[in-house]
């Protein structure tokens, strides 16, 4: 009896130190209980853990008709020196060059980790012609789509961006349910996108390794999309890039704000009214009788639903986030309204190759940590 009445106190005194939460977590590595202030994901890459991490398989090109095949590969995606590093490489090294122009990229597997991720764009399987080449790069993405998603918290990433033109690395969230419905409905959280060229000039300013952009992505349906109500940069206008140190790229996220910053400099907030995101977008002013996906949900949506984390580097693309009016050592190989752009990206490697120098084209993330709030 007295070890119940001891067990007793002991529980109560627990309950009373643990403060509740506005943070939830799902997925096999989420914490079956969460109090205030808690660390409730801590990915430090001892190992690649792929209970953990989900590659996706696909050349699909992330809905930008982007350069690289996505794989599960020790080459693309590895643990040094307990950091994780996504490095690309050339499809040509693995397959030789005429594959580019006469195979057939099969990314169909039986085993569940080897499933195709995404067929959309001819993305599971193609084949390379002369004037259409299969994708010229490999690299990876990797997601915690099965293991871990949150709503509300505060990130923190450590990592180093990397260089090499044309590079397009990325640490970002999006929906595990797709709650408000496909994208942008139900959101998109950016903490990090960067450019891998050293010399890359926009009206100006360097929009290469010099810089970083934070950015959500909402809306009722493409192509409408409030990006530009929540997009924040920050330029280190130093000539060290963020390929030279690593940084903390930082994220809190409450009921009430999303807020980002770079190395406990807070760069961008966004803090919707009553009104929520429908309201921020503006988008009543841009569509007739659609209705407000968010309607149903609380000022936050579609940023009130469970998130997980997604790391990548991709190469190119047609969305212009590469401009074409951008000024580059060597110039661009390829244009945004190419029909192949791929193919003049390939072409083009004399100008981009010698810009990859080994290590350096990796992004390397230190640690991924998640503190409930």
């Amino acid at each position: 009896m007295k070890f119940l009445v001891v067990l007793a106190c002991t529980l109560a005194v627990a309950s009373s130190q643990c403060a509740p939460s506005a943070t939830t977590a799902i997925g096999t590595k989420a914490p079956s209980h969460i109090c205030s202030g808690d660390l409730i994901f801590n990915e430090e890459f001892d190992t690649l853990d792929l209970s953990t991490w989900n590659h996706e398989k696909t050349a699909s090109g992330g809905g930008n008709w982007e350069f690289e095949i996505y794989d599960n590969n020790r080459s693309n995606s590895f643990v040094k020196d307990g950091k994780l590093n996504i490095k690309p490489t050339l499809t040509s090294d693995k397959y030789g060059e005429d594959f580019l122009s006469s195979g057939v990229l099969n990314l169909q597997g039986g085993a569940p980790a080897d499933a195709c991720t995404n067929p959309q764009d001819w993305g599971c399987e193609r084949t390379g012609s002369a004037s259409n080449l299969l994708n010229p790069v490999n690299s990876a993405r990797i997601r915690t789509v099965e293991s871990f998603s949150f709503t509300y918290g505060k990130v923190e990433v450590r990592a180093k961006l990397p260089a090499g033109d044309w590079l397009w690395p990325a640490i970002w969230l999006l929906p595990r349910y797709n709650y408000y419905g496909s994208w942008p409905s139900s959101g998109e959280i950016d903490l990090s996108e960067g450019r891998g060229n050293r010399n890359l000039i926009n009206n100006g300013q360097n929009i290469g390794t010099e810089l970083t952009s934070s950015t959500l992505h909402f809306g009722p349906f493409w192509p409408l999309n409030g990006f530009e109500h929540a997009h924040f940069e920050k330029n280190t206008a130093s000539g060290a890039g963020f390929d030279t140190n690593f940084n903390l790229f930082q994220l809190e996220w409450t009921p009430d704000y999303i807020q980002f910053g770079i190395n406990n400099e807070v760069i961008g907030k966004v803090a919707p009214s009553e009104g929520g995101f429908w309201e921020l977008g503006q988008f009543s002013s841009q569509v007739g009788t659609i209705d407000n996906p968010w309607k149903f949900g609380n000022k936050m949506a579609p940023f009130d639903q469970p998130f997980y984390f997604i790391l990548n580097v991709a190469v190119g693309g047609v969305n212009d986030f590469f401009p074409d009016g951008a000024q580059n050592p060597g110039g661009k190989p390829w244009l945004n309204t190419s029909p192949q752009a791929s193919t003049d990206f390939w072409n083009g490697r004399n100008q981009w190759l010698p810009t990859w120098n080994s290590d350096n084209t990796a992004l390397q993330v230190d640690y991924i940590k998640v503190w409930a709030l």
